[in-house]
């Protein structure tokens, strides 16, 4: 009789890379985590690559979410959200958009974060062969959406101002389009959309039959220029037909609590509640707890400081390279003067020997020519980084 021990027998040991799917080598690690990596080993590294808010969570919300876990309140919930933040949510949407809350045609679900709505968002939807259109430059999970469902991402090219308009957007449409992901403001350029541009996006949309999806994970970190009646432009102001997907961590600060909520039509978000039971389950208890007074916190001072850190973004290229000049978020996407003859990333290895750490613009796009500034970091730090990055580009 013939054994077999886990240190292998006759048949050897097990070929664990023969077990990976295609799906997973299929995706690449983001280029984002390994400069996160790098930064871990550099001594004093100047940090403009990391899309982490600087400044602390509200009190009020660390109070709420301590207050949860001392009431117990830790295990799950429904799959749709806590009812409390449920009703808080539709209370702002309805102050924010204009939607009237949830009804016979729209619903809402609590999201282990925008990410989490985004990926079941495109579970819900896309079948092999399907299409669904995204911006370029890219968040850089939009582009790996077609590979863990089998859909089709289909780059919209919005260079050189990183504005998906309807024009653009139109160009890249075929009978398999199934769907369309803006994000405004924009990670990686910071771009805000304006209130005519989204209109007519929501107008191609409806006539053609296609799902818009908007990803306003940083409708807070909207600045003053760019606001409208007081608000960050939103497609949902204009259609309920649209999925709504935003997110509590990049406004308040607490990214690991992983917490975002999609609202839309409410036979797709049933859908997406239905992969959230198979998957996540549900989103973090004591974090929807937390996030309920997150609606009343005044985030205006916050958002005027980083107004004025964008501004020295834009300051410090004046005259040396083109810079876009970011609407909202605390990203500028940065083109790498053409006369240093080098590419984005060639660039980025420059910044990192300059103890400098920033992302390389092919993490975002199919272009190698730019490279993406977060300016969520101290004024001294940023200040100091950007000279530095001037002077690369100067010397």
């Amino acid at each position: 009789m013939t054994t077999h021990t886990s240190s292998g027998g006759p048949l050897g040991r097990l070929s664990l890379s023969s077990l990976i799917s295609q799906r997973a080598r299929s995706i690449d690690a983001s280029g984002i985590r390994k400069v996160f990596d790098l930064a871990a080993k550099m001594k004093d590294p100047i940090n403009l690559s990391i899309g982490q808010p600087d400044f602390l969570v509200p009190a009020v919300m660390k109070e709420a979410a301590k207050a949860a876990i001392d009431a117990d309140r830790n295990g799950y919930t429904v799959t749709q959200g806590i009812p409390e933040l449920i009703d808080a949510t539709w209370n702002h949407l309805r102050t924010n958009v204009g939607w009237d809350g949830p009804g016979e045609h729209r619903s809402l679900v609590i999201t282990s974060g925008t990410s989490g709505g985004i990926v079941l968002a495109a579970m819900a939807l896309l079948d092999a062969g399907d299409e669904m259109i995204i911006p370029d430059p890219y968040f850089v999970m939009y582009a790996q959406l077609g590979k863990m469902t089998g859909g089709t991402m289909v780059c919209c090219d919005t260079y050189p101002d990183f504005r998906m308009t309807a024009e653009r957007i139109e160009r890249c449409m075929t009978p398999r389009t199934k769907a369309v992901l803006i994000c405004s403001p924009s990670n990686p350029c910071g771009t805000v959309l304006s209130g005519s541009e989204l209109r007519d996006i929501v107008d191609l949309c409806r006539r053609r039959g296609v799902l818009l999806i908007s990803d306003e994970i940083y409708d807070e970190f909207c600045f003053s220029d760019m606001r409208e009646d007081g608000h960050c432009p939103s497609p949902a102001r204009f259609s309920d037909e649209c999925l709504l997907i935003r997110g509590f961590g990049k406004t308040y600060g607490c990214t690991g609590w992983r917490l975002g909520y999609v609202a839309g039509p409410k036979e797709i978000v049933q859908e997406i509640a239905k992969f959230q039971q198979y998957t996540y389950v549900c989103a973090p208890s004591m974090a929807q707890w937390g996030v309920i007074p997150s609606f009343g916190v005044d985030l205006a001072p916050i958002v005027a400081d980083y107004e004025m850190r964008r501004q020295m973004v834009v300051d410090a290229f004046a005259g040396v390279t083109n810079v876009p000049r970011p609407g909202g978020a605390f990203y500028a996407f940065v083109e790498v003067p053409k006369r240093l003859g080098i590419t984005g990333h060639e660039f980025v290895e420059q910044a990192i020997a300059n103890r400098v750490l920033v992302i390389p613009g092919n993490v975002f796009s199919r272009r190698d020519t730019h490279f993406r500034i977060s300016f969520a970091t101290k004024p001294d730090k940023l200040a100091e980084g950007l000279a530095i990055l001037r002077g690369l580009m100067t010397a």
